[in-house]
């Protein structure tokens, strides 16, 4: 690693501002402080003794350098701890972090170890989705896999640490680059991590002790005994590297069989290697020189042998004993007030250290390993049901949900992610369970079900859909997703002196923000002006707007009236559906009424439609589902064998383009151009569902900068309709 550098005083003020807003609760209190914590491998007190940890290094920020490697340890542990606590404080931190660093990585463009906070941005985008997370990340290893440095692993070589060319840097930078082609799907990213770590391991591993040297000036030194100079804190980083580069190489990949090989090669040598009081010394084959307590690498190691033991990669009866010996110490190693103790300074090498000595990247560790305890006790005892979602596609299935059966008895449950300890986001939806997936071509990953009761706490709900009647503002019917807003309108706005506007059209309301919008724009009630969230500039009044349908005969429109009553039936954080009953109508000589359902899921852009009509006489009902035209030079593309069309709308001055497209499963019966409108069309069999999509998209959100970009979403989608995910007990 290289040599701390000190904060400026302002740089320290703004870091201790920042984890006093981070924490968003007061420090620990003396009296609760002085609570004695328990080592036992139970989900509360696993839980407890991590937030005790956590919550000291926030009250006492490090002075490092924001995105230094030092920070970037404790961020990964922070994270792990998040994605188990019911306090949201701990992902605040993380988050605000981010904005804080301007989601930036660190300034030595080539150096792994200012690669490692781009692990954090990851794993936040995993869960966010705010484009700006990995914006700064992408163009970073983008610009290095431009102008790569092939140069020599030698540490005494000027320009080696262009290359990982010292162990600790396989923690530090493959993590990032193999969670970046997990969000991707840019193989690029992932054969730079897999390729690089071989060559830095046929360097530095040595084959026949089975552990790392930290770099080549160690080749050659001897410790006081005799023996090789293995630092414990460098083959844990190495260790560590291992765990994270498993939890996203999918299984059954061709290159995950040797990672598992030296994981476990490496594991039956640190096991061999622990001391009799359950932790490791600072020098691996020399600790009677070096016989200081030392919880950072103890920390990394009891880590990876715990999630080796979880994932069933290391033997059970063989390996939880020690892994159980080495919790119980590391918690011994916390002070009544939460100090992380015992932890070696920065450095290359076994070297003697205050045993009151606390960093960072040491929390880090500990938080890390009390992931992986805190998913050994939860799983105790317990065999939890396991359902296994694969993507049948070639590209990656991002922010997709996928639905499971829910076991019979099983109330109240919660989804964990089987490769890591983390409580998945999820809703309940009758006898099924619906959870976020990010999955590569090809990838089948797993997930546990299990009871709510089994775990300490179930970190809140992201809310990322929402539905809901808007009496407040002329019976309008409102919802939206993380992506896009949509209205529209009933019937007190027919009868309103101003407007007297009939209309079943779809509204879009655009947004550039993740987070819920409607509540919070229909109480400000200036929704027609952009204050960085996005806003409603499109125009629908009684047109078809972005997926309004009408009955379509003899090139006329016979569309219905604004909605009369409306029903929701479930309403987030995942997925929302509701109902809009339409009054009957004439449509070229036939009564005609609807049953809309609605539905609109986290991460989409589109919304699904099941219309219900019902109809005088028994022949199909002629339908067409619009998007309305404008003025000017816009984009307009269908495909008719997928059954998909497409509007990238003309640019609207300063707020950019709007952009929609519907899709009817299975093939529209074709397309046409009536009355300033797109239509797609299809036949309706009265008393059945017909089925459609809708979607919108905006080219300021971040999502989708161009038509061609816009063209490509809608393809993937329609392909994903074609192709649902795989998801099995």
């Amino acid at each position: 690693m290289k040599h701390p550098r000190l904060a400026t005083l302002a740089i320290a003020a703004a870091l201790a501002c920042s984890a006093a807003a981070y924490a968003q609760s007061p420090a620990p209190q003396p009296a609760q402080a002085a609570v004695q914590l328990s080592a036992a491998v139970a989900p509360k007190a696993v839980l407890a003794a991590m937030e005790r940890v956590a919550d000291w290094q926030l009250a006492n920020p490090s002075r490092h350098r924001t995105t230094d490697w030092t920070q970037a340890v404790g961020y990964n542990g922070i994270m792990a701890l998040a994605n188990i606590s019911g306090d949201r404080k701990y992902r605040d931190a993380m988050v605000a972090m981010g904005e804080n660093n301007g989601w930036k990585l660190g300034p030595n463009h080539y150096h792994a170890d200012d690669h490692i906070v781009g692990q954090t941005y990851a794993e936040l985008y995993l869960q966010l989705r705010e484009p700006k997370m990995i914006e700064g990340l992408r163009a970073h290893f983008d610009d290095i896999l431009a102008n790569p440095r092939e140069g020599t692993l030698d540490f005494t070589v000027k320009g080696n640490q262009d290359r990982w060319s010292w162990c600790d840097a396989l923690f530090m930078a493959p993590p990032a680059w193999i969670r970046l082609w997990a969000i991707t799907g840019d193989q690029r990213y992932f054969d730079l991590a897999v390729n690089h770590w071989w060559r830095t391991s046929d360097y530095l591993y040595d084959k026949e002790e089975h552990l790392y040297y930290r770099d080549s000036n160690y080749f050659n030194k001897r410790e006081a005994n005799g023996q090789k100079v293995f630092w414990s804190r460098g083959n844990g980083w190495v260790m560590g590297g291992l765990v994270r580069m498993l939890q996203y190489i999918p299984e059954g990949h061709p290159a995950r069989a040797r990672f598992e090989q030296q994981f476990k090669e490496m594991s039956a040598r640190v096991l061999g290697l622990q001391q009799e009081d359950g932790l490791w010394r600072a020098s691996l084959l020399d600790p009677a020189t070096y016989p200081m307590k030392e919880s950072s690498g103890s920390g990394l190691y009891t880590y990876a042998l715990a999630y080796g033991v979880n994932q069933g990669i290391l033997d059970r009866a063989k390996y939880e004993p020690a892994v159980r010996k080495a919790w119980a110490a590391l918690v011994g190693n916390v002070a009544p007030d939460g100090k992380l103790t015992h932890v070696q300074p920065i450095g290359l090498a076994p070297k003697y250290f205050d045993s009151d000595l606390t960093e960072v990247y040491g929390v880090g560790a500990f938080l890390l390993a009390g992931s992986e305890m805190y998913r050994m006790a939860a799983l105790e005892k317990t065999k939890p049901y396991q359902v296994s979602v694969t993507n049948p596609g070639s590209t990656v299935r991002d922010d997709e949900l996928a639905e499971a059966k829910l076991p019979k008895g099983l109330r109240n449950p919660v989804v964990m992610d089987a490769h890591t300890s983390a409580i998945v986001n999820s809703q309940l939806a009758g006898d099924r369970i619906l959870f976020p997936v990010n999955l590569a071509a090809g990838e089948t990953h797993r997930y546990f079900l299990l009871p709510k009761e089994r775990l300490a706490t179930v970190p809140p709900a992201d809310v990322k859909t929402h539905a809901r009647f808007v009496p407040e503002r002329l019976d309008d019917f409102a919802w939206e997703s993380d992506r896009i807003a949509h209205r529209t309108y009933g019937p007190a706005i027919i009868k309103d002196p101003k407007e007297q506007l009939v209309s079943s059209g779809i509204d879009v309301w655009v947004k550039r923000t993740r987070a819920p919008v409607l509540d919070k724009w229909y109480k400000a009630g200036n929704y027609h002006k952009d204050n960085g969230e996005g806003m409603d500039y499109y125009h629908v009044g009684s047109t078809r707007g972005c997926g309004g349908t009408t009955v379509y005969v003899d090139g006329k429109f016979h569309n219905s009236r604004n909605f009369e009553s409306w029903k929701v039936l479930a309403d987030g954080p995942l997925r929302s559906v509701f109902e809009l009953r339409f009054p009957a109508w004439d449509a070229a000589g036939r009564k005609v009424s609807e049953v809309k359902r609605i539905s609109i899921d986290a991460g989409s852009n589109f919304s699904r439609v099941e219309s219900r009509f019902t109809a005088s006489g028994k022949q199909p009902l002629p339908v067409g589902v619009g998007i309305v035209q404008r003025e000017g030079e816009g984009k307009y593309r269908s495909d008719d064998s997928a059954g998909w069309m497409s509007y990238w709308e003309p640019q609207h001055g300063e707020d950019g383009n709007t952009a929609c497209a519907v899709l009817i499963p299975g093939g529209a019966t074709g397309f046409a151009n009536a009355d300033k409108h797109y239509l797609a069309l299809g036949n309706a069999t009265p008393g059945k569902p017909f089925v459609y999509y809708f979607g919108a998209g905006w080219s300021k959100s971040g999502d989708y900068a161009d038509a061609a970009s816009w063209e490509a979403g809608v393809s993937n989608f329609a392909q994903r309709v074609k192709t649902p995910l795989v998801v099995k007990p």
